[in-house]
Order: C-alpha cells, then structure tokens, then sequence
C-alpha cells in the first residue's frame, strides 16, 4: 500500500523492542492536529487536542500500532481504509 502511493518512510521502529512512553505520545499529539484511531473495523477521527495518550493504548494496555504519522494527521491502530484515505 505505501509502495502504491510511493509513500517514503522516514521513521521505522519496533514497539515490541522499543514501546512509546507516555511522553513521546503527549509529545506526537501536541505537533498534530488531528488522530484517528482504528479499534478493529471502526475508525474515529479526532480533535488532538483531545484525546489523552491512554486513549491511544489497546486491551493489553500498550500502544496501539501502526502509529504512522502524516503531516498533522496520526493514525493509531491499523485499518487499511482509514491508511488508503490518509495517503
């Protein structure tokens, strides 16, 4: 999909090796203005300015991934057309 939209990737990391701390997520939603976030098929959008980081985490309480970050926008969670849509 990134390739279709000859997307370059700037930034890659592992969160099982190196999760997100709280602060690098308070840091993310500050430099954006908008989040969606994807729970299985269901993706919300939202003002940044107001979701709190452990919005951002899943049922085993880490942080949801993907996160990929477009401009002011950040996607949380995978969800193929809220990505397509974003890209």
């Amino acid at each position: 999909m990134l390739d279709k939209h000859k997307t370059e990737i700037k930034q890659t990391r592992s969160v099982r090796k190196e999760p997100f701390t709280e602060k690098e997520i308070r840091d993310l939603l500050r430099d954006v203005s908008t989040v969606i976030i994807s729970k299985g098929k269901k993706s919300t959008r939202f003002a940044a300015k107001d979701v709190k980081p452990a919005e951002l985490k899943g049922p085993t309480g880490n942080f949801r991934s993907p996160i990929v970050r477009k401009g002011k926008t950040l996607l949380v969670g995978f969800n193929p057309e809220a990505l397509e849509k974003a890209l």
